[in-house]
């Protein structure tokens, strides 16, 4: 039975002042993440990214404008799952370095008033951590009921069933078997992953005396991987229930609804924060998959709710994917896709909850070849216009490696045989055995390698391109994984782009600038959506909520921002030869029925752009050019990216 220690409902929340724009240094931080295997070689001897390498690139990432640096997993770990599977909590692994050198990257952070981010990744642990080869051990051993292990079912020729039909992530069913004590341990991920009981109080506290380890060692605070997994539905006996049948050509079933968001999930991240968190001053962001609707982030980061600081949704980066299958690409509709940045823009600045801002992470392909264009004409332009679409966003920006030079996604020549992340390599094996089943696979074996180059996770984890000589200045040994060499020798890298004012990385440091320059727009005020139902222009205006008072009304035109910056982004290859925002395009956007979540006051007023428009920032050197002629603005390139500040309305 949940226990809350703060049991305030999303309706007692809706009752409270607004925090949203009380200032907080996580809220304004720019959190800059290191897949640290890809990042940089300091060691120069093994072709894997370490510890060494971070340290050596710190000033770089302080000039970028990074205050924050997020390590994903760097633990001890047989690295099955690149890290995601932890042998050793307390320990670093040997390849990335040693628990020393991570008490100096510490140091060398505060030098530079900088702070480090770790990964918590408590849902699941290695089969290799010791945890779980004592529970192993049999059914008496102490450490048994840290796992949840099942009696299985039998099937009608006898053979040996799992406990219920839930599907793991990486493909087949989510129980692995144990022959010497006849049951199944539940592993949503993959076999050497076991889920840990989150029931059990000798669990919860060890995983309080992990983040405590960490933290007392300086770290600013934790990314929670797939934190709303740990508390899983069960019946009253204790069995998991089936999923229901979604997928009738499978034989195992998607089961998020039964271990997603479950019954204790807020209980036992509140005593994480009571017991541990709220003794310290730090930075959280917990990753919550399949959280669609903002009513089941609100919970999660409403101060009064004493749990986390912010989270990770997907509703954004599942708009381009099929939601079964996420390797299976499908095209956004860009009506559609700025009702989602809406949605959540809009419901934050209403409620208290607070966003991780992130468009790329080690899970996500790159973003300029998703959502803009990487060819030669468009992928300087295209990156520059990402960089001002994301840091227009409010909540906690999250950069990661590469992005700020426009990576771009793996070539499209290189086989299937580079693609070394097991999502990838699961989904076709199981697509070429459903085949060889004579059953209908989620995809033709002969397209995956065209999804991958679309969608997979490695497209994120070639190496930081350095400079354009060997292995892009990675590493002068022989890379852990390909490096898109020919891409570095192109220019696409951070030497060469240093060196070039209107460079993707040059764009991304004036973004950076300029989102702390108009942060009581973007991060603490409001968001005006216009023009919802464009298929190729979004645009939107951020207003300073310290608005003045119009004496003539109460309505929302009387109350008139302090500052409002007009953000235009062009998402298309075509030029658009003339885009008109009439003077009551926010009003009519809030009176558009199909947009869903309404903007709070004030809704700017549009009137006289010509005179109030002052251009801010372009994705191109000759964005400057464009001029506004009454409410047209004209030629905005194929994919330009736009910040006008407004004068104040009279």
């Amino acid at each position: 039975m949940s226990n809350l220690r703060y049991p305030l409902s999303n309706a007692d929340l809706a009752k409270l002042q607004s925090s949203y724009s009380e200032p907080a240094w996580w809220k304004e931080a720019v959190v800059y993440q290191i897949w640290p295997a890809s990042f940089l070689n300091g060691n120069a001897q093994d072709g894997v990214g370490d510890l060494g390498g971070v340290m050596s690139k710190l000033d770089y990432l302080k000039d970028l404008g990074a205050d924050v640096v997020w390590l994903s997993p760097c633990y001890e770990s047989p690295d099955k799952d690149y890290g995601y599977d932890v042998a050793d909590y307390k320990k670093i692994a040997d390849r990335y370095g040693s628990n020393e050198q991570l008490e100096q990257l510490i140091a060398e952070l505060k030098k530079r008033d900088m702070k480090l981010m770790m990964d918590l990744i408590v849902n699941h642990t290695s089969s290799e951590h010791a945890w779980f080869k004592e529970s192993l051990k049999g059914k008496d051993s102490p450490k048994r009921d840290w796992y949840i292990w099942r009696k299985g079912k039998v099937g009608a020729n006898g053979e040996k069933l799992p406990p219920n039909n839930w599907v793991a992530f990486f493909t087949g069913p989510a129980w692995t078997y144990d022959e010497a004590s006849d049951e199944w341990y539940l592993c949503i991920f993959s076999p050497w992953q076991p889920d840990l009981n989150w029931e059990n109080p000798a669990v919860r506290e060890a995983v309080h005396d992990i983040a405590k380890f960490w933290l007392d060692k300086g770290v600013a605070g934790f990314r929670m991987d797939v934190i709303n997994e740990i508390s899983k539905t069960y019946n009253a006996d204790g069995s998991l229930p089936d999923a229901p049948i979604t997928e009738p050509n499978s034989k195992y079933q998607p089961a998020v609804s039964l271990f997603c968001d479950g019954p204790r999930v807020h209980e036992f991240i509140q005593e994480l924060g009571e017991k541990v968190l709220s003794k310290y001053d730090t930075i959280t962001v917990g990753e919550t998959p399949h959280a669609k609707h903002p009513d089941i982030l609100l919970p999660w980061t409403h101060p009064a709710r004493h749990e986390l600081r912010s989270c990770f949704t997907f509703d954004l980066h599942d708009q381009d994917g099929d939601q079964q299958w996420p390797l299976i690409p499908k095209k956004i509709h860009l009506p559609h896709f700025a009702g989602i940045v809406n949605k959540w823009q809009t419901y934050c600045h209403r409620t208290s909850a607070w966003l991780a801002n992130y468009f790329e992470n080690h899970d996500q392909a790159r973003t300029v070849s998703r959502w803009a264009s990487d060819s030669a004409e468009h992928r300087k332009t295209a990156a520059r216009m990402i960089s001002l679409f994301q840091t227009s966003l409010s909540g906690s920006l999250y950069v990661y490696q590469g992005q700020e030079i426009g990576m771009k996604n793996i070539p499209h020549d290189w086989p299937i045989e580079e693609y070394k992340d097991v999502a990838t390599v699961n989904f076709l094996k199981e697509c070429r055995e459903l085949v060889e089943q004579g059953r209908q696979p989620p995809a033709d074996p002969k397209e995956v390698p065209v999804f991958a180059q679309q969608k997979a996770r490695d497209n994120a984890r070639t190496p930081v391109q350095w400079t354009a000589g060997p292995h892009a200045g990675f590493s002068t040994a022989e890379p852990w994984m390909r490096v898109q060499e020919e891409d570095a020798k192109q220019g696409w890298n951070v030497e060469e782009e240093l060196k070039d004012r209107w460079s993707v990385l040059s764009g991304w440091r004036d973004a950076l600038r300029g989102r702390r320059e108009f942060k009581d727009c973007i991060l603490y005020g409001n968001f005006n959506l216009l023009k919802p139902q464009d298929e190729k222009v979004m645009s939107y205006v951020r207003n300073s909520c310290d608005a003045r008072s119009n004496s003539d009304s109460d309505s929302a035109r009387a109350s008139v921002p302090s500052r409002s910056l007009l953000v235009i982004l062009n998402f298309s290859a075509d030029t658009i030869d003339s885009y008109e925002l009439s003077p009551d395009a926010a009003h009519e956007a809030q009176e558009d029925a199909r947009v869903q979540y309404k903007s709070e006051a004030p809704i700017v007023e549009l009137h006289d752009l010509e005179k109030r428009a002052r251009l801010v920032l372009g994705s191109r050197e000759d964005s400057k050019e464009l001029r506004w002629k009454g409410q047209i603005l004209s030629r905005i390139r194929p994919f330009e990216g736009l910040w006008f500040e407004l004068a104040p309305s009279i």
